[in-house]
């Protein structure tokens, strides 16, 4: 049996009323772990609750996609808000999914920031922190997910919160081992073909190549597949099958 072993994660139930953006349906047919959108950049109680109804049964974790409060813009722009109130903000969106985590018999296990939070809290120790004490105030056992190396992670292990570091198939790196903004002509991979050999690098080989041409190291556990692209669907059986095709085991991580 392989000894490497990869989790594969999508941002889901990034839908709002009768908006549907994501498949949540497919998607959840091949990743092992759901970061569920908690209604402040998308997502409402009944997505919610399917989504959590649906990755119990078919053996997906449930992670709390939390972000600053941006429905209008996807929780992408750039926002300050102090620390003591983000933190608050952070746990009343895990809280609001665990309700419908344990309705359908298990735990939110996880913790992700999303968009502009994300690229926040990988350079600011402040929001960082703030968002590990938001996760830790809902309670001892969510992990967090985030990039290896960032204020994020030294954030939650500081707070004593167990950390993964995650990687992404369709997003480009800067030098640094950041993502590329996603302003940046060429942020988003869009060539099915590169995302499948970046995903296969990445968790093979732990390595991908900068959009400028440097190699770039990442440890990761856990690879993010984007379920609002075109395509998504079919982009991520390709690099569910490449995976697996090239004898990693794919299994989440908590």
């Amino acid at each position: 049996m392989t000894d490497i072993v990869i989790d594969l994660n999508a941002d889901l139930a990034e839908g709002f009323g009768r908006w549907v953006l994501t498949d949540d349906e497919a998607m959840l047919e091949l990743v092992t772990s759901a970061n569920v959108a908690c209604g402040f950049h998308a997502g409402d109680p009944g997505i919610m609750r399917r989504v959590c109804d649906t990755a119990v049964e078919r053996g997906v974790r449930i992670g709390a996609q939390v972000s600053y409060r941006d429905l209008a813009g996807f929780g992408r722009r750039a926002m300050d808000v102090p620390a003591e109130e983000l933190a608050a903000e952070v746990a009343y969106q895990i809280g609001a999914l665990q309700v419908f985590a344990r309705a359908a018999g298990a735990d939110v296990a996880y913790v992700k920031p999303h968009g502009a939070l994300y690229n926040r809290v990988v350079v600011d120790p402040e929001q960082a922190a703030a968002v590990a004490a938001g996760t830790r105030l809902a309670g001892s056992g969510p992990a967090v997910l985030c990039l290896p190396g960032s204020a994020m992670h030294r954030a939650a292990a500081e707070e004593g919160l167990a950390v993964v570091g995650e990687a992404f198939a369709d997003r480009a790196y800067t030098a640094a081992g950041t993502l590329v903004p996603r302003g940046t002509p060429g942020a988003v991979i869009s060539d099915p073909d590169q995302v499948v050999r970046q995903a296969v690098a990445l968790a093979r080989d732990g390595h991908t190549t900068a959009l400028t041409g440097e190699p770039v190291r990442i440890r990761a556990r856990s690879l993010c597949l984007h379920g609002d692209t075109p395509g998504a669907v079919d982009l991520a059986f390709q690099v569910r099958k490449a995976l697996q095709d090239a004898g990693v085991r794919l299994e989440a991580f908590v």
